[in-house]
């Protein structure tokens, strides 16, 4: 019984680490211009469960005579379509090709298709696109291809609110760097302001005002019950003086009026009264 439990067990935990990785791998922030940007590719918004991440488990962009398949903060799942191609060196070798890396890459070579990796999600970094402009979105590049080539992907995700266009172009760049763009509302970044309203610092040093007036309370109490038998309302350290706190608060505010009003009424009277 205890070794049919271990295996959901174990299905569940790998479940949850794979989700805290992928969670981790799409979040950035930024902070710019007084404000917070923060991003997530995988959070769940509307109409879009799974985020900017692809349904069917991958995207595909072909130009010319290449084809590239990528998964953005995951590893590519291929449930149609897998790719049939030679080759495929860090992505699963020719009988799993395209199960072990997130952006694959299939160019013709001599009339064979040749496929090889150009990054996995493990390698994935987060970067903004316009340090200017940082709602118009981030970009996710992913490195550490073929080991004989330093292979990388750059996907531009921008910030398009209300549709998706997928990735169209793909642009070469060197021996072995590509780059695409995708425009998802995924790409678009929740603006938290930097500053408060002017409260913040007044909030915090009330908080632990209040915070040490309570410890010192408390203390008191513990102490006169336990130690010295005290019991009531004489528990509470320092009774007389707090009991007396209202009444000199009442006769500051009312010395301060006096003061304040009486010398202005001062001030009126002073003149004399002439008769005509």
């Amino acid at each position: 019984m205890s070794g049919r439990l271990w295996i959901p067990r174990f299905l569940i935990i790998t479940l949850l680490l794979i989700s805290l990785r992928v969670n981790s791998q799409c979040e950035f922030s930024f902070t710019g211009r007084n404000k917070v940007f923060a991003f997530n590719l995988a959070s769940s918004i509307r109409n879009f469960p799974h985020g900017a991440l692809s349904e069917d488990g991958f995207y595909r962009v072909e130009a010319n005579s290449t084809v590239l398949w990528f998964q953005l903060c995951d590893v590519l799942i291929f449930n149609h379509d897998p790719p049939r191609c030679v080759g495929c060196k860090d992505c699963g070798g020719p009988s799993h090709c395209g199960t072990s890396c997130s952006a694959l890459l299939s160019e013709n070579v001599r009339g064979y298709d040749v496929c090889s990796s150009l990054g996995h999600a493990s390698s994935s970094k987060v970067d903004i696109i316009d340090k200017e402009d940082p709602g118009k979105g981030i970009i996710v590049k992913m490195s550490g291809g073929s080991s004989n080539q330093n292979c990388s992907l750059s996907v531009s995700v921008i910030c398009q609110k209300n549709k998706v266009n997928v990735p169209l172009t793909l642009e070469k760049s060197g021996t072995c760097h590509y780059a695409t763009e995708l425009r998802h509302p995924s790409g678009c970044a929740a603006a938290i302001s930097g500053h408060g309203s002017g409260w913040g610092w007044f909030s915090t040093l009330l908080i632990i005002i209040l915070c040490l007036f309570g410890a010192y309370l408390l203390g008191g109490v513990l102490y006169r019950y336990f130690s010295l038998g005290i019991r009531g309302t004489d528990v509470i350290p320092n009774l007389d003086f707090w009991a007396t706190v209202p009444h000199r608060t009442q006769s500051c505010f009312g010395s301060l009026f006096q003061r304040f009003g009486g010398s202005s009424h001062g001030q009126r009277t002073s003149y004399s009264q002439v008769n005509f």
